[in-house]
């Protein structure tokens, strides 16, 4: 077996970080409320509003993971009895579902095969006045990208709400300019950084629809706000992952210093070699290709695999003899797919031929 710092994260979970995150892991630890720090995290939230593409004052770093962006921003707009619809067809668009049904609101579904875009149409036509619109972007599950921009001129009074854990940083994301009203996002995917925070970002007028008291006090957008948006009234809220924070600050000056329509082109390039690949290979892919993802492809498990190996034992000879990991399918495509990521500082040509090689070799092709 290869070392674990040999090992290629090629899955649907983390991506290798930048080499300048790893670095700032090292940086000395500082308090959370130090001046230092406080200046770090204020030039964290800037660049996340150029990643985002957006001037929303409340767009900072939420301490968790992309669930708990989820969990931040359907909390604090949503009050028991309001109508949510939700664009399902995939496993994230159900947690959605799962979240707001928690809080009491009237969740409709709008659902599509996993493997298959929502149709925009019946998101905007499926109930007359909803609270809020609530979709995946990049659907993490089945490789699948959602449009967004359509929803935007025809959500009326509803809030816009865009899942773009998979997206950020890898597909064009356009807050501002496609009137998405909350977004949130995870570090370990396309901006190379490892799991612990969720990017986020609110608009003004989704501030002005917020919960007076929202049944979490962690995840309390008033409360934390007056934490992050810096200036002399600055409240103390929780304490802040401070490292984590520093990792992110590194990853997105990465992802600036290359330029925003330079990596989406590296992950669309890297997303095309590997997708022409598993098909030279003879493997069907699974997303429709006006709708593919380049960071995320989903694969399906060939009926042909040599004698005596199942999907899990593909996988497991890719990690233990090349070093490169591979997710599994999930849901309904359990067994069925592999699901190939392409993301951050993975997203290089040189990996996307190593996983070829390997996958080939394996496969007996």
């Amino acid at each position: 077996a290869m070392a674990l710092s040999d090992r290629i994260l090629m899955g649907p979970g983390p991506s290798n970080p930048y080499p300048e995150v790893v670095s700032a892991f090292t940086r000395p630890m500082l308090g959370h409320l130090d001046p230092e720090f406080l200046e770090v995290l204020d030039q964290t939230c800037e660049r996340l509003r150029a990643v985002f593409r957006t001037q929303n004052a409340l767009t900072f770093p939420l301490s968790g993971t992309g669930s708990a962006g989820m969990e931040a921003v359907l909390v604090n707009v949503v009050r028991t009895g309001e109508t949510v619809v939700v664009g399902v067809n995939g496993l994230f668009g159900e947690r959605l579902c799962e979240v707001a049904g928690r809080l009491g609101a009237h969740v409709v579904r709008v659902e599509a095969p996993w493997g298959e875009p929502l149709d925009p149409d019946a998101l905007l036509g499926a109930h007359r006045s909803p609270a809020v619109i609530a979709v995946v972007h990049a659907e993490t599950s089945t490789g699948v990208r959602n449009d967004l921009e359509p929803l935007a001129t025809g959500k009326g009074d509803a809030l816009l709400l865009a899942d773009t854990v998979t997206s950020l940083g890898g597909i064009p994301v356009e807050v501002d300019g496609w009137g998405v009203d909350l977004a949130y996002s995870g570090t370990q995917k396309c901006l190379g950084v490892p799991p612990g925070l969720a990017p986020l970002t609110v608009s003004e007028r989704a501030r002005g629809r917020f919960v007076d008291r929202p049944s979490s006090w962690y995840f309390d957008l008033g409360l934390i706000s007056r934490y992050v948006e810096g200036g002399s009234g600055r409240t103390y809220h929780h304490t802040a992952p401070v490292s984590m924070v520093f990792a992110l600050h590194a990853g997105l000056g990465a992802l600036l210093d290359e330029g925003i329509a330079e990596s989406w082109a590296r992950h669309a390039a890297c997303g095309r070699l590997l997708q022409d690949g598993l098909e030279k290979l003879g493997l069907e892919l699974v997303a429709p290709p006006e709708h593919r993802l380049p960071q995320l492809t989903t694969v399906r498990v060939p009926g042909d695999l040599p004698a005596g190996m199942s999907e899990a034992d593909v996988r497991g000879v890719l990690l233990q003899r090349y070093g490169i990991e591979i997710g599994a399918g999930v849901g309904p495509m359990t067994g069925t797919v592999w699901r190939i990521g392409c993301m951050g500082h993975t997203a290089r040509p040189r990996n996307v031929e190593l996983l070829l090689g390997a996958l080939g070799e394996v496969l007996g092709r």
